[in-house]
């Protein structure tokens, strides 16, 4: 048995009554971003479109991040420019659409690493990119997007993430392997 009706953005998404054959898979919900999944009737998979983030540093040393809502945690979050891979996208296109569009800002990209955001229950993957060679290149934003730049200093970062101001995987990741970077 189906049951279909709106999903995210408005396409549809589906519900499907649960097997627990060995196995098996049912497709709970397919949305716009996520797909949720059961495996053999008691495993919980979420499918999401994978994601790049973006450290970018200036002549000063400082960081560069976002100031943006976020709905899903109902504030305001401090992170390094990031979003979704469209579709036709590779990884660095994304990472490089994102800087333009959240920063005004391209540059020469480097894959630092990549790594599932939550794997327990999840196959999103982050692909951080380091950009260098900064320039001026500015794309609009997302219709949805409300975001302020701002430069910190990589101590200010990781205070921020110590004290629990500064939260989100991606940021982070970014922040730990910059400080990694320094010390090495």
């Amino acid at each position: 048995m189906r049951v279909s009706g709106p999903g995210l953005h408005g396409k549809c998404s589906t519900l499907a009554v649960m097997s627990d054959t060995p196995g098996s898979t049912a497709v709970l919900y397919d949305g716009h971003i996520v797909k949720l999944e059961l495996q053999d009737g008691k495993w919980e998979i979420v499918r999401h479109r994978d994601a790049v983030s973006v450290l970018v540093l200036d002549g000063e040393g400082r960081m560069l991040c976002v100031r943006q809502p976020r709905r899903a945690i109902g504030t305001d979050t401090v992170e390094a420019p990031a979003g979704l891979i469209d579709d036709g996208e590779t990884p660095e296109q994304a990472a490089r659409r994102e800087l333009q569009e959240e920063a005004g800002l391209d540059g020469d990209m480097r894959l630092l690493t990549r790594y599932y955001s939550s794997p327990g229950f999840s196959d999103e993957q982050i692909y951080l990119y380091h950009a260098t060679n900064l320039r001026e290149s500015r794309l609009p934003m997302d219709d949805d997007e409300q975001i302020e730049v701002e430069w910190l200093q990589p101590r200010a970062v990781l205070e921020g993430l110590r004290d629990g101001t500064m939260t989100g995987s991606a940021t982070t990741v970014t922040a730990a392997l910059y400080a990694l970077q320094v010390q090495a």
